[in-house]
């Protein structure tokens, strides 16, 4: 439980604050009051992404939502940044607000992030929740480096609203999911060019899978049938844990959190039950 916040501000009873950590100022929420669950957002995102699901598992757990270094409301230092050094923010806030353990959930970069928290802090985390990400992102196949190029040359060129202008579609491919394409291109643009490429380049090249089978918590991997990744991929990295189990969510793409909230807060509260 949090027993210490330095400043804070009440809205309907969310906790929303700032918290020194390191040599930025990082921003957090907390909802909720029981065992505490951590949300890690994806890349450009924050916070308010996870809207479908803080009222949700606030009914039961802590929900701790946080923005990473260079997104949202936290600070926006200059690079580079690493997936060590996001675990290690992680890992600085939770200590200041007196959180001894949590469970953590994590989408897309913040999956990422959670398996490098888990791996460099396993005493912090109850189980883990890990939605369409991966153990590493190889730059080993053309396919990759050229991915990796696109989005650097699209950001650098033409910035972040052009960005999101072309993943919304991806992301939302249904006429009725208008709404949910405007909000992406809206909030996308509000990234901070300079502190996304850093954030999108710590991924870059990076790997757990030599560690991977160092995790022993309870886990639960997440994936959509029409993720950029297949779901075999993530099959195989769940195999190579020795307590998780794969769970896939039909029609659905990469942010299957907003796209399909029912049936993912259904699947993540039923693992969480079980943990309890």
């Amino acid at each position: 439980m949090i027993v210490s916040i330095l400043v804070k501000s009440k809205l309907s009873g969310v906790i929303m604050s700032k918290e020194k950590v390191k040599e930025i100022e990082m921003y957090y929420e907390v909802t909720g009051e029981g065992e505490s669950l951590l949300l890690i957002h994806g890349l450009g995102s924050s916070t308010r992404d996870w809207e479908f699901q803080v009222p949700v598992f606030s009914q039961k757990y802590q929900v701790i939502t946080i923005d990473l270094r260079g997104h949202g409301k936290s600070d926006k230092p200059k690079g580079p940044y690493s997936m060590q050094m996001f675990a290690g923010d992680i890992a600085e806030l939770l200590k200041k607000l007196g959180i001894k353990s949590t469970h953590v959930l994590g989408i897309s970069l913040g999956g990422g992030i959670a398996f490098q928290f888990a791996l460099d802090y396993p005493n912090l985390v109850k189980s883990l929740m890990i939605v369409n990400a991966g153990i590493e992102i190889p730059m080993d196949s053309f396919k990759m480096k050229l991915e990796a190029f696109k989005r650097i040359f699209i950001v650098k060129l033409v910035g972040m609203k052009k960005m999101g202008k072309v993943l919304a579609p991806r992301l939302f491919i249904k006429p009725e999911q208008e709404d949910l394409r405007e909000k992406l291109v809206e909030r996308w643009a509000e990234n901070d060019k300079k502190a996304y490429l850093s954030a999108m380049r710590a991924l870059i090249g990076w790997s757990v899978r030599d560690q991977i089978n160092k995790i022993k918590c309870p886990t639960l991997v997440i994936g959509s049938d029409e993720d950029y990744a297949p779901s075999s991929v993530k099959e195989e990295y769940t195999a190579l844990l020795s307590n998780a189990k794969f769970i896939e969510i039909q029609d659905a793409r990469h942010a299957v959190p907003v796209e399909k909230p029912k049936e993912f807060n259904e699947i993540v509260m039923k693992f969480l039950l079980e943990q309890s």
